[in-house]
């Protein structure tokens, strides 16, 4: 016959399997009820700017999302900055307009590089880095995508880190007597996020910004100096998630095969006169 115990333990079960489902699903709700997350930003925040640097130094704030365009000279070396993030996978797009074909004297050869906060050049993994325009084209694009931000790494690598990520675009070939042709650019970075997957152990101290410690010590915002969000430095990752759902998975089951082991080693009759 069934015991009070036995359906106790069914209970504990189910209520152990409903607290798993409940925990894997409620991060998702969470970013979907978020009021932040679903309000859209006002047209001012999303309105790119409209010109771009000429050296590192220089280079022109762009948050990921924004469009960006800017007039400028062919021969020109264009700089422009963002930030990117643990998890993040980056991709740099840049589309360049080019003078009238009747005023150019040739093909023209543009590239689009990427600067970590070291300004350590990040390789792309796919994507068209530089390409060759013929002489009556009208436009030229180029695509990056760089690999996945790590939250940490080992100072001889060359691994992606967050922090500032410059963007330079210039013209590597081209006849000389086009030098100094105008031309009108426009740039975009969006970035895709990996998940816990792309994660590692450790983080940084600081994310790789020139300059946000000395401006931090006086108390001053570096502008496009960090996400919107603020930095994570790698101490969330979906792998939390994970974890917490496998341990309440692992519970369940331990608290079923106790109810297995116990069950079978009772008497299915309980003797007369006891």
């Amino acid at each position: 016959m069934r015991t009070a115990s036995g359906n106790t333990v069914r209970r504990a079960g189910a209520a152990a399997l409903l607290a798993a489902v409940t925990l894997l699903t409620s991060a998702g709700a969470a970013v979907a009820d978020d009021p932040a997350a679903s309000a859209s930003p006002a047209a001012d925040e999303t309105a790119g700017p409209t010109e771009a640097g000429t050296t590192f130094r220089t280079a022109t704030p762009v948050r990921q999302e924004q469009a960006a365009t800017a007039e400028a000279s062919t021969g020109d070396y264009l700089y422009w900055v963002f930030p990117a993030d643990t998890g993040q996978r980056a991709t740099v797009r840049a589309k360049v307009s080019l003078p009238e074909s009747a005023t150019r004297h040739g093909a023209s050869t543009w590239q689009v590089d990427v600067y970590d906060g070291l300004r350590r050049r990040q390789a792309c993994v796919y994507g068209h880095q530089t390409r060759k325009a013929s002489p009556d084209a009208g436009s030229v694009e180029l695509s990056c995508v760089l690999r996945t931000v790590r939250a940490w790494s080992e100072p001889w690598a060359s691994d992606p880190l967050p922090g500032s990520y410059y963007v330079r675009l210039t013209v590597v070939d081209l006849a000389e007597e086009d030098l100094g042709l105008p031309v009108e650019v426009e740039t975009e970075v969006t970035s895709t996020d990996r998940g816990g997957a792309s994660h590692v152990g450790g983080s940084l101290a600081e994310p790789l910004v020139p300059g946000v410690s000395a401006a931090s010590a006086q108390g001053v915002t570096v502008a496009g100096s960090e996400p919107e969000d603020g930095w994570s430095s790698g101490w969330w990752t979906s792998r939390w998630l994970w974890t917490a759902g496998g341990g309440v998975l692992a519970a369940l089951a331990s608290v079923f095969g106790y109810s297995l082991t116990r069950g079978s080693g009772r008497p299915s009759r309980v003797p007369p006169g006891v």
